[in-house]
């Protein structure tokens, strides 16, 4: 078994190599889907697909990484464990559950310290049909100029308004009009595109290349940036449906959330990924969930991205400037120590378990 402390990364490319390396010492080919992109450092960027088990399954489990980039430090540390532990894949294997691992959904903003993709656009809002009208977020359009001033850090005028919004609206307003997703700034935060970008339509690829046999899909996509430090909150990920979150209750447990009833730390989202499961695979059963590790405190977390999307805006920042804006990224999305990488781990694992079992009915 992969040891803990081995299976996390410090970079997108070392994260790669890893996932790699796990995939042919446990005898998988790896299907790469090129990214149009260079990384950071200029390294070739990929969408990787593992496939664990026939290739024609009826029950398939879809594990998933970096949807929103930084945070694939987190979730490729959790494909690696999984891919090197055996008694894991064996459970699995007799259970008749194949295992699709995707690495690194959006591969741009993992190497790029990003929660975008190189469209700017954040991929879990961006799976709509567009040939409909989008939601409009008038909230976040009140505060657009507010979360991306000129200056950085910003000056104490801004400082004084972003206080008196959470005092006179609350946390929970200003983490609201943030993150829901907005479709009229493109050069703006948590923007969902207006069109399908790269990572959309390549993963809806995937999913037709390897799950339309299944009669059965249960999918765990894994995030981090909200919630208690280490702890993985199992958030329902799928249409407001009662049967199919009552279904993810029972496999994962009753402290599974939901952006439905209020329940979840997450804002209320539209554009989810989750949407090209029912699309593509609409023969299937569908029963998804993202884990949402907590690192540090949601304020930290969406200044961090403030700073950070001030800086996509500005390339031409300090070089101290921005090597700092990056450190702070890192910091919201990735807890570097062996505590939390810990943590994640054993939670992780459990979530697989019970996934199998869940698709097994057992």
């Amino acid at each position: 078994m992969t040891a803990v402390a081995d299976a996390f990364s410090g970079s997108y490319r070392q994260a790669r190599a890893k996932f790699l390396d796990a995939a042919a010492t446990a005898g998988l080919q790896v299907r790469s889907h090129v990214h149009p992109g260079k990384g950071r450092d200029g390294e070739e960027l990929a969408m990787d697909v593992a496939l664990d088990g026939p290739a024609h399954a009826g029950k398939l489990l879809i594990v998933t990484s970096a949807c929103h980039g930084v945070e694939g430090y987190c979730g490729s540390g959790v494909q690696v464990l999984a891919l090197g532990d055996a008694a894991w894949r064996d459970k699995a294997r007799t259970a008749g559950v194949a295992v699709l691992y995707v690495h690194a959904l959006n591969p741009y903003g993992f190497s790029h310290i990003r929660r975008a993709t190189q469209e700017n656009v954040d991929l879990n809002r961006n799976f709509h049909d567009y040939a409909k009208p989008l939601p409009a977020n008038e909230a976040y359009r009140e505060i657009h100029s507010l979360l991306l001033p000129e200056e950085w850090p910003p000056t104490e005028q801004n400082a004084q308004a972003v206080a008196h919004y959470l005092a006179t609206r609350g946390l929970a307003a200003w983490q609201a009009a943030i993150s829901a997703g907005q479709r009229e700034f493109a050069d703006g935060m948590f923007f969902g595109g207006t069109g399908p970008c790269w990572s959309n339509t390549t993963f809806r690829q995937v999913l037709r290349d390897h799950a339309q046999d299944a009669a059965r899909v249960a999918w765990i996509d894994i995030h981090t940036g909200l919630g208690p430090s280490g702890v993985g909150e199992r958030i329902f990920a799928g249409r407001d449906d009662a049967a199919a979150i009552a279904r993810a209750r029972q496999w994962w447990g009753n402290q599974v959330t939901s952006i439905y009833d209020g329940t979840s730390t997450s804002a209320l989202l539209t554009g989810m990924v989750c949407a090209a499961a029912y699309e593509e695979c609409p023969q299937a059963e569908y029963t998804g969930i993202a884990m949402e590790y907590g690192t540090v405190p949601v304020l930290e977390v969406m200044q961090a991205l403030r700073a950070e999307h001030w800086l996509h805006n500005h390339p031409d920042a300090p070089a101290a400037l921005a090597a700092d804006i990056k450190r702070q990224m890192m910091q919201a999305f990735y807890t570097d120590t062996g505590v939390w990488k810990e943590q994640v781990a054993q939670q992780a694992r459990e979530a697989l378990l019970q996934a199998v079992d869940g698709l097994a009915g057992t």
